[in-house]
This record gives structure tokens, sequence and C-alpha cells, in this order.
């Protein structure tokens, strides 16, 4: 049962006995017990209106000392509903001193109002300054009608601030194993997602191993026994352009499935953090990237200055890091460009890799109609953060421009490990 039912079986349950109490209180006149009856309705009233409307929906969290009414979102109704309860305490005591009853469903009230524990207290005390008067105005006002009172809401007001104090301490104690619950399993998720990273990086890194080491190495075969042909068909006699031109192609062929190869190898390979911070890899990787390509590559990596920002999660490294190999793979593939130049900007909120080249351009291909696994898979890992990617022709109309931009603060992503040898894995074959 939430704490919505159980809050309004015990208000029901409570104003139903008080006021059959009142009602048959033989004792007191017809004025009397109106007067008692209506301030019980009033409490009832005042829980409906204010009372009840703060009461939190069963899939709603609560806060610390849980008990049902969130009156940090209704100040007024809090207000208002603890002046309704003690002035009608008081009032119905007034009328009939047996409704003194009452302060047994209105101090746990008041206490599950109050904001803190010092105002549970205050609130208690007034409760217990407005019965009393009630007391002591229902019994005639005399001198021994207030000793009376007094005593009686003293002990009344020391029973609810023992009880107030142990149901608040039982509260806090609950409220702070939920907490740590919820600690527990932010935990686990986050092993769930570094088991599962970690695995996938694994396999990622055994199959670049074996590509490294079965097929580049038999395509560098088939090259070198390429041009041992060509040197044996070159001690022939006769005419041997013709086979001459099939061992060029062979070759070329070759080069290229070994490119392509050695390629596949650099980007399945994970990044280690150890080998430096994202603008030392990035540069080592460009640098990889001129001696193999003879594509010259310009770096701006300014404002990965770790003066004026921080740190950057080393899940948004790792993607950055993928985005600029695949990058770098597109203009060595597809540009024809001569030069390319990579670029890092690193605001508060936004961290934007840019790479550029003075290629041939998309022409008529179109980013969004990628059935392969370069941008598709560029554009699902950027995605899985919370950033885009975009894919243009150049402002000036000479080459493309490739623009990634990851939030920094936006989504909380774990402080994933950065698995190993991005950048020296496809550089050997």
């Amino acid at each position: 049962m939430n704490a919505r039912r159980w809050w309004d079986l015990i208000v029901t349950g409570s104003l139903i006995v008080l006021v059959l109490m009142a009602a048959d209180n033989s004792g007191s006149g017809p004025v009397a017990r109106t007067g008692g009856v209506l301030s019980l309705a009033t409490i009832g009233i005042g829980y409906l209106v204010w009372g009840r409307r703060m009461l939190r929906s069963p899939d709603a969290s609560g806060s610390a000392g849980d008990s049902g009414f969130d009156h940090e979102a209704f100040p007024v109704s809090a207000r208002l509903f603890q002046i309704t309860l003690i002035v009608a305490c008081g009032a119905a005591t007034a009328f009939d001193p047996s409704l003194a009853t009452a302060q047994t469903v209105a101090f746990p009230i008041l206490w599950a109002l109050a904001r803190s524990f010092s105002g549970a207290v205050v609130l208690s005390a007034l409760l217990s300054l407005s019965a009393g008067l009630g007391l002591w105005i229902g019994m005639w006002g005399t001198a021994d009608a207030a000793v009376q009172a007094t005593a009686i809401e003293a002990i009344s007001f020391v029973f609810a601030l023992a009880m107030g104090t142990w149901i608040t301490r039982i509260a806090d104690a609950g409220a702070a194993q939920r907490r740590l619950v919820e600690k527990l399993t932010a935990a686990q998720e986050e092993l769930a997602v570094l088991h599962r990273d970690a695995g996938s990086s694994a396999e990622r890194e055994r199959l670049a191993r074996e590509i490294h080491d079965t097929i580049a190495q038999s395509l560098t075969s088939l090259v070198m026994l390429t041009q041992r042909g060509r040197s044996e068909l070159a001690a022939l006699p006769g005419d041997t352009s013709a086979v001459a031109d099939s061992l060029d192609l062979i070759e070329s062929t070759g080069r290229d499935a070994l490119t392509e190869a050695r390629a596949l190898v650099a980007s399945m390979s994970p990044v280690r953090a150890a080998d430096g911070d994202l603008a030392h890899t990035v540069t080592r990787l460009a640098e990889r990237f001129e001696r193999e390509t003879g594509i010259q590559v310009t770096l701006d990596l300014t404002s990965l200055d770790l003066g004026a920002h921080p740190p950057l999660n080393r899940a948004l490294e790792v993607v950055l890091l993928r985005c600029g190999q695949e990058a770098l793979a597109n203009v060595r593939k597809h540009s024809r460009a001569g030069a390319a130049r990579l670029t890092v900007d690193r605001t508060y909120n936004e961290v934007t890799l840019t790479v550029t080249d003075n290629g041939q351009g998309l022409g008529d291909y179109s980013p969004e109609s990628e059935n392969g696994f370069g941008l598709a898979g560029m554009r699902d890992r950027v995605s899985l953060v919370g950033g885009r990617l975009e894919v243009a022709n150049a402002a000036n109309g000479t080459g493309t421009v490739l623009r990634v931009t990851l939030p920094v603060q936006v989504l909380p992503l774990p402080a994933l490990p950065v698995p190993a040898q991005a950048v020296n894995a496809g550089g050997h074959g």
C-alpha cells in the first residue's frame, strides 16, 4: 500500500472515530457537539484541499525521511494545512475536552509536514499550546483546569517528541539505505558497461591481430612474389609486355588490398590512454597518416589545453579518435586530396572534431545513402554519446568537411578505461 492510501486510511478512520465520540458525548450540549464536529470536519476539509494534493504519486521518488508529503513542491499548502490542524484541534478541544484525542493524528501529520526536525518540534509545541488552551477553556477556565491542561499537554508533547524522533531516525536510515541501493545499482550498471566495452575492445583487438598476421602478411607476400615475377620475366626473350602489364595490375591490386588491410587493422585497434593525452595521440595519428599516404595533414589542437577546460571523459576521447581515424581513412580512399586539416575545438559544453581536405568533394555522393560501415558506423558511435555528425562539401567548393560535435556536460558518461594501441597497430605489415 502506498503513502497516499495509508494517509487516507489513517485520517479518514481517525476522524470518523472522533466524530462518533463527539456526537455520542451526552455530557456536552448541542452547541458543544456541533462545534466539535465542525472542528473535526475542518481538519478533514483541510486534508482534502491541501494535504492530499501534496501526497506523492506511487511512482514518485521521495527524499530523505520520505513521508509521502511533498512540502517542497507545495509550501503554501503545507503551511495552510499546518495552521488548520493546530487551530482546529484547539477549537475541537475547547468545545469538547475529550476531543483532545485528535492530537494522536495531528502530531504525526505535523511531523510529516515539517521541513526539518527543529520545525517539527516547533509545530508540535504550537499544537500542544493550542490543545492546552482548548482544554483550559473546555474545563471552564479555572486554575485547576490550567494545571490539568498543562500536565496533559506536557505529557503529550514529550510523547510526540519521543515518537517523532524515533520515527524520523528510522525514516532517515531507510532513506540512507535507499540511496545506497541506488548507488549500488548505478555502479552495477556502470560495471556492466565497462565489461561490455572491455569485451568488445578485446574482440576488436583480436580481429586486428588476426588480420595483421594472416591477410596482411599474405598480401605482402603477393606483392613481393609479383615483383620477383617481373624480375624473372625481364630475363625472358621475346615480347612479354602483356604479361608485365598483368603483373603490374596484380601488384597494384595487392598493394591496394594491403593498404586497406592496414587501415582496417588501425581502425579496429583500441586506443591506449597511457600512450599520451588526446592531443598527443591525434598528433601521432596524423604523422603516421602522412607517412603512409603522402597527404599533408595540418593540426589545430590549441583548444585542448588542459589549463582552460577540465579533462575530457575517456569515452569521449575514444569517440573522437575513432572518428578522426575514419575521417582520415575516407580522405585517403575517396578524396584524391593532397592536403587535409584536422581541428579539435573545445568549449565548456562541447568538443568538436573537424576534418577537411582539398580533394574532389562529395560529388553525387550523399552521406544519407551510406550503406557501408564507415560513415554509418561513425554516425552510430556519435549518436550513442548524444553527439551529431555532419558531412558536406567545403564552402569554397573544393574538398569535403566532416564535423563531429559531442556534448561534454549533457550526458553522464562512465569513465571507461581507454583500451590499447590505436595508433601503432596499423603501421607494420
